[in-house]
């Protein structure tokens, strides 16, 4: 069986290596030749932890290939992924303009039959849309060829993705006919060996239950922030009430972590485009309204703490920050709560002085042009001589700093910390101010 994989960025990257690791020969199209370059020369345009090895082990072994050639990708594989972006459009659906194309420049070279599969989180329907686009170009063509369109949305947490897809704990797959559950089947046998993973459903199904997924966590995660908030003004201490919380089995303790909000590429565009799949069809999601404003409250809240302590005007004042990417083992900026909070500290006339292990140069890119924010090259510099430590990003590096260094360098021994890594206890009896989250 040979699989083609329709875009190299993260799902689509980790997708086709996984699938080459375990012995399919994968072929991933893109269309960007300085992705394809980096690629053909052994690096990877993103960063995930183990990815760039195994990437190099399976061209190695010729089992896995890149290419911007559309029409070789399409007659490469029975098995053919879009695994393309969906960006937001301006009014927060899912934009699937890329999904479309990839579709039609598979109908414009097939010359057999053909698996078609939306890898990409699509709104529900994008399947008919699919179908509709590929019989379109068939028609213009004179062609009568069979395919199928299915729905296998990813399940893939950035930082543990290759975990993920190796030893997935669901492999959902919408279908609408026999041959192409069969040869779904036959794909994802290697990743199910001890026990039966595949979820078979109808495609539509398939697609709601990507953002149903992803929603439910958003929410958690927004419910636990206010929490939060009201924990910390009404003194008492989220942690406690979490693991209070969490040791109901009918709730558990995943996702119960309060901090600055949520980020990245997933939530808050599945959230808004949930939401607006529901106005589309009459139906207004109150709840996820309600997850989507909290989140973006949430992210402010650290700079409230910081304006609580100094004033609204924190000209003259340096911040030292820890962690930029959205979330820890990634360079991911998009959404990330750091951007929100350089953002309002610089608009009130502070330096930022950041430091993150990985995300840096991701980092310069989408924020370079504000001349408040410097980047530190290591954790300890970025604190020389500034008023007070924030942390954005709970990176293990920094679980267990050497403390009596930070209070040297520091102006003054205080830590706002957004995502609750330290003992409030502890700290104070060092000599610290800490302010936390609900603590």
């Amino acid at each position: 069986m040979k699989v083609t994989v329709i875009g190299s960025g993260y799902v689509g990257l980790v997708t086709g290596t996984c699938l080459a690791e375990t012995g399919y020969h994968v072929c991933c199209l893109d269309v960007d030749p300085r992705k394809i370059e980096i690629l053909q020369q052994g690096g990877i345009p993103i960063f995930e932890p183990g990815l760039e090895d195994m990437v190099r082990r399976n061209v190695a072994a010729g089992r896995l290939s890149f290419t911007t050639d559309v029409a070789a990708s399409v007659a490469f594989g029975d098995i053919q992924f879009i695994a393309v972006g969906t960006p937001p459009d301006e009014d927060g659906s899912a934009d699937l303009q890329y999904v479309l194309a990839a579709a039609r420049n598979i109908a414009r070279h097939m010359t057999g039959y053909r698996v078609v599969v939306d890898k990409s989180t699509v709104p529900v329907g994008t399947a008919d849309k699919v179908r509709a686009a590929m019989a379109e170009e068939l028609a213009a063509r004179g062609a009568d060829i069979e395919y199928s369109v299915v729905s296998n949305p990813e399940f893939l947490k950035e930082g543990a993705a290759i975990d993920d897809f190796m030893r997935p704990d669901r492999v959902v797959i919408g279908v609408d006919d026999e041959r192409a559950a069969e040869i779904m089947r036959r794909l994802y046998k290697p990743f199910q060996r001890n026990h039966e993973r595949v979820l078979l459903m109808d495609v539509r199904s398939a697609e709601l239950t990507k953002y149903a997924a992803n929603a439910m966590l958003a929410t958690r995660i927004s419910f636990m922030n206010e929490l939060a908030n009201l924990a910390e003004t009404m003194g008492a201490d989220i942690e406690q009430v979490r693991l209070g919380m969490g040791s109901d089995p009918r709730i558990g303790y995943h996702f119960l972590y309060p901090g600055v909000g949520y980020g990245g590429s997933c939530f808050p565009k599945d959230v808004k485009a949930l939401v607006q799949t529901g106005k589309e069809h009459g139906h207004t999601l109150r709840v996820l309204s309600a997850v989507e404003e909290a989140n973006d409250i949430q992210k402010l809240r650290l700079v409230d703490k910081v304006v609580s302590r100094f004033g609204s005007d924190l000209s003259g004042r340096r911040f030292a920050l820890w962690g930029l990417a959205f979330k820890p083992n990634t360079d991911d900026m998009r959404e990330a709560p750091s951007r929100v909070i350089v953002d309002e500290l610089s608009c009130r006339g502070a330096e930022v002085v950041a430091f993150d292990p990985v995300a840096t140069h991701e980092a310069s890119r989408v924020m370079g042009g504000n001349a408040r924010l410097r980047f530190a090259d290591d954790m300890m510099k970025a604190l020389e001589g500034a008023d007070a430590l924030l942390i954005v990003t709970e990176w293990k590096m920094f679980r267990a700093p050497d403390f009596d260094a930070i209070k040297r360098s520091l102006k003054r021994p205080l830590i706002f910390d957004g995502r609750n890594m330290y003992d409030p206890a502890w700290l104070r009896e060092q000599g610290f101010d800490y302010l936390a989250i609900g603590r």
